[in-house]
């Protein structure tokens, strides 16, 4: 797998819209990339930039977008809301799929390096990248801003890691670094005093706020810092801020670790302090984009607060996150615009899943070769997957099966995650065998064709091995939510989930079939590897079959008793 690496760079300026297209044009003509958004702010005078791509691509895009925005934003007459350091204030590199945040500190080494020398830009490293441990905190370089880089600069702990040790005339100094995801969110209140809203902000934040004494001056420890009360929220970063064309306060928040502290926590904890000064939250703001498991995390939690399942299909997740968090207050919210796994999606990842019922059968029935028998034993087992989820949601809130209602949310929730699973595989078994058909296509007219050609072939049989492997492996867990689901499930619905155990036998059976015959066609059919995959999945599908058959034995005994003689009068 390539390495995917996001970049958010963050830019001063937000209202000149010629700047910020000039910049955005710089990342979205670098070869590689994907540009995913642009969030420009004027009140903050801030656009937030975020883009996806290999390594080198990413480093390139980042460079070209830091000299655009050097030539084009004077810092000398910058005003806005916002920190700033700089032209180009801060630049992280984020790791995403087959990235490592080693490889985020070594692009962030070399760009800065790259940035000092040649635009004479002084740079700072922070979190993953930083040199020294105090510059790990961007709020730790950013402090005195622009207005006070000079005399920073001039002190010899506040040396660059990159370029000379004066501002540059224009463009001031930019921060380059590496960090986890960050979720830049922003909660709204009902009133337009940044007091109240930064009040909110020091009490929730992980650095809290200066301990005070009776006469309210700050206490200090015996080297004169300023003591720390600890806010409420760990991972999370806050200020209070106005939007005055909005006309309203925000709590800015940067939650730094969203399996610390995701949204929809630190949503509810401004709630709550906001009710305790009087005032409402009517909503939230997400600046850039959010993974989507925070927000499945938030739907889940919603849900659950609502007395529900929390084990919904993802589209019902998010919609629930979208409307509990108010994300729509102050302009529509677009998941596929903003959530980071459905802009990065390839074209046609879904083809198959995106077709109707009909439309897929219709599809399978032709005499192409795919989608086969392997798409249709991957949608076996999202069904199979399906069902169990359907009897664990009708034992949720139903009398008299609340001992089991966290069994059967926990359930819920797992096979939903296994029917997602299953689902992609329809497709990806359809785009493994298409990519082995390719292999087979190469001309083979001279000894190093040949060689390209067999290794082609071999990897293609390796990646199409590899789809029906990773369904028959999934219908063990299935099955075992199948029994779970009939054996304490809603017992009205346990031919359901007799039905969802035949669905992942079936499954199960088709992907071992799909295995063989794709084992069968390697140039050396009793390698090691070969002979190790085969044995593999024997064994999985024989345990697939005694829980399968513990399932209908289960059953029989259930739903196969005679029934109750009728009494006539």
């Amino acid at each position: 797998m390539t390495p995917l690496i996001e970049c958010v760079p963050n830019f001063s300026e937000g209202r000149n819209r010629d700047t910020i297209d000039a910049i955005a044009k710089a990342i979205a003509s670098t070869s590689g990339v994907s540009l995913l958004d642009v969030d420009p702010g004027a009140d903050t005078n801030r656009t937030v930039v975020t883009f996806v791509g290999p390594p080198a691509a990413v480093l390139e895009a980042a460079y070209q977008a830091i000299q655009v925005a050097s030539e084009r934003i004077d810092m000398t007459i910058h005003r806005g809301a916002h920190p700033r350091l700089g032209a180009t204030d801060v630049c992280p590199f984020v790791p995403l799929a087959g990235a490592t945040m080693e490889d985020c500190v070594a692009l962030a080494r070399r760009l800065g390096e790259r940035v000092g020398e040649t635009l004479a830009i002084p740079v700072y490293l922070y979190e993953h990248a930083a040199s020294r441990p105090e510059r790990q905190n961007l709020a730790a370089i950013r402090e005195g801003e622009y207005e006070g880089l000079a005399a920073k600069l001039g002190r010899p702990e506040w040396q660059p890691d990159y370029g000379p040790a004066r501002p540059h005339p224009r463009s001031g100094a930019v921060v380059i670094g590496a960090r986890e995801f960050l979720i830049a969110y922003n909660v709204n209140l009902n009133t337009e005093d940044r007091a109240l809203a930064h009040d909110i902000a020091l009490t929730i934040r992980e650095a809290g706020r200066a301990q005070r004494d009776e006469r309210c001056e700050i206490r200090r420890d015996a080297a004169g810092r300023a003591l720390k009360k600890p806010g409420t929220l760990r991972a999370v970063k806050a200020v209070g801020w106005t939007i005055a064309e909005r006309k309203l306060a925000q709590v800015s928040i940067n939650l730094v670790n969203y399996q610390v502290t995701p949204p929809h926590v630190a949503f509810e904890e401004v709630r709550k302090e906001a009710r305790a000064r009087g005032l409402r939250v009517t909503g939230s703001e997400l600046v850039g984009l959010i993974p989507l498991e925070a927000m499945l995390m938030a739907g889940r939690y919603y849900l659950e607060a609502q007395g529900k399942s929390p084990g919904a299909p993802e589209a019902e997740l998010v919609r629930i996150a979208v409307k509990s968090l108010g994300l729509g207050d102050l302009a529509p919210f677009d998941p596929v615009k903003k959530v980071i796994e459905y802009r990065v999606a390839a074209p046609g990842a879904h083809r198959l899943a995106g077709l109707t019922l009909r439309e897929f059968v219709d599809e399978l029935s032709t005499d192409h070769p795919a989608p086969g028998g392997g798409s249709a034993a991957a949608l076996m087992g999202s069904l199979a997957a399906a069902l169990a989820a359907m009897v664990a949601n009708l034992t949720v809130g139903k009398k008299g099966f609340d001992p089991v209602a966290p069994e059967m949310k926990a359930l819920a929730v797992a096979a939903q995650e296994h029917k997602d699973f299953l689902l992609a595989a329809v497709d990806q078994d359809t785009q493994a065998f298409e990519a082995l058909m390719t292999a087979y296509r190469l001309p083979a007219t001279t000894d190093s064709e040949r060689e390209l050609k067999a290794k082609a072939v071999a990897e293609g049989v390796r990646g199409a091995t590899a789809v029906p492997s990773s369904v028959l492996e999934r219908m063990l867990p299935v099955l075992a939510l199948c029994r779970a689901a009939a054996e304490r499930g809603n017992p009205n619905a346990r031919s359901d989930a007799g039905v969802a155990a035949a669905a992942a036998r079936a499954a199960a059976r088709g992907a071992y079939w799909n295995v063989l015959i794709n084992l069968k066609s390697l140039a050396e059919p009793d390698s090691d590897w070969a002979q190790s995959a085969a044995a593999t999945a024997a064994r999985t599908l024989a345990a697939i079959e005694r829980e399968a058959a513990a399932v209908d034995a289960f059953l029989e005994r259930e739903l196969a008793r005679p029934a109750p003689a009728i009494q006539r009068s």
